[in-house]
């Protein structure tokens, strides 16, 4: 073989080399630090006040990974590797999870506004136009029942006008129990039983499907929301604070720069989310001020403490902020002193 071929096959095995390390997805996804962004032009309110300081979006950056990205994960701090049936259930496309999670997003945007613009005492007016399925567990008895999409009227006796009627209503009930769900497919109404089972995580029964609440919220003034293709809840308390923040005249942001995260609940209580150890790290990256963490009424393994301990593992100056509901948040900054 003469050195130009050489040369050439070389090359060709480099160059399949390279392509495999860098591009070939492996069946696991990588999650690590994302970014804290700017939330003035991603929430807007029309007419809304300006402020000395801002409030940050902060997100985890994840996707499949490449055999190049995995073994550099392993080795990275706050990069964490999942299989990749543990973030897309069997069953569901990319597309279908994607379109999920921006669904959640638009969920938490909503909440959010609700509850900023109650606090705000603004003009809202909420209309319920029913309850979705919007996933089935595998291996559990609903998946024979109900499909993504299904309108649940009844549980019971019992109307459903709002996923939390139903969550309430099936936190009485025992692994084992059986109820029957009254619901809505391409225009025929169907009654049906299913039987409880055991959450994967938790000691209590639940029918295995994810609900949304197909609400029509109308406020005055006017909210327009910019997140692209950002996905999933957690968001939904830094919403509620931004969307505050302009509806008021006051600056409740005191020139700081603020971050945090949590799920917003309509009722205004901050729920628990996945990844805030990284979310600390980028809004550190950021130069963020503040960051409040859903505190979990002081449960132990709390996002909170998490959060706290990861704040000391950086050696980060930033300020790790316990909140439990909309108005632990509001209230900590009233208080807080003018920077």
């Amino acid at each position: 073989m003469n050195q130009n071929k050489r040369y050439l096959l070389f090359g060709a095995i480099v160059a399949v080399l390279v392509f495999f390390l860098s591009f070939y997805r492996l069946p696991y996804y990588i999650y690590q630090p994302g970014s804290a962004d700017d939330l003035n032009p991603v929430v807007q309110v029309e007419g809304g006040y300006k402020s000395a300081g801002e409030m940050h979006l902060v997100t985890v950056r994840g996707g499949q990974a490449t055999l190049l990205q995995y073994g550099m994960a392993k080795l990275r701090p706050y990069h964490e590797v999942y299989e990749k049936e543990d973030i897309i259930p069997e069953g569901v496309s990319q597309n279908e999870y994607r379109h999920a999670q921006i669904q959640m997003m638009e969920s938490s945007q909503e909440a959010a506004t609700v509850v900023a613009y109650e606090a705000a005492e603004k003009e809202i007016d909420i209309k319920y136009e029913g309850v979705y399925v919007m996933h089935v567990m595998a291996d559990v008895p609903a998946k024979d029942v109900l499909k993504v999409g299904d309108r649940i009227i009844k549980v019971d006796d019992k109307d459903i006008e709002k996923s939390e009627d139903l969550l309430e209503y099936v936190k009485k009930k025992n692994l084992g129990d059986e109820i029957t769900i009254t619901f809505e497919r391409n225009d025929e109404t169907i009654t049906e039983t299913v039987e409880m089972v055991k959450h994967p995580e938790e000691d209590r029964a639940i029918i295995g499907i994810t609900l949304v609440t197909d609400r029509n919220v109308k406020v005055d003034p006017p909210v327009n929301f910019k997140s692209g293709e950002i996905g999933g809840p957690s968001a939904g308390m830094m919403f509620s604070l931004e969307i505050y923040d302009q509806l008021t005249e006051r600056d409740i942001t005191k020139g700081y720069q603020l971050a945090g995260t949590g799920e917003m609940s309509y009722d205004g209580k901050v729920g628990r989310i996945g990844g805030i150890d990284k979310k600390v790290v980028a809004a550190d990256n950021e130069g963020v001020d503040i960051f409040f963490a859903p505190n979990e009424e002081g449960a132990e393994g709390s996002n909170y403490q998490v959060a706290k301990q990861t704040a000391e593992d950086i050696g980060t100056d930033m300020k790790i902020v316990p909140v439990d509901t909309f108005e632990d948040a509001l209230s900590y900054l009233e208080e807080l002193e003018a920077k």
